[in-house]
């Protein structure tokens, strides 16, 4: 599941603008993307513990 979950993160926060079709000139989206997937990994050690 976590390598799913990788693979999915990369490709949209290195393509996403292309197969979604956003812009993104702030990098705001990216950054989104980034902090979610960064909570995700917090909240699930933490269920884990």
């Amino acid at each position: 599941m976590l390598g799913i979950a990788l693979v999915c993160f990369i490709g949209l926060f290195a393509f996403g603008g292309n197969f979604l079709g956003w812009t993104d000139p702030a990098g705001k989206v990216q950054l989104g993307l980034f902090m979610s997937f960064l909570f995700g990994i917090v909240c699930g050690y933490r269920t884990k513990s």
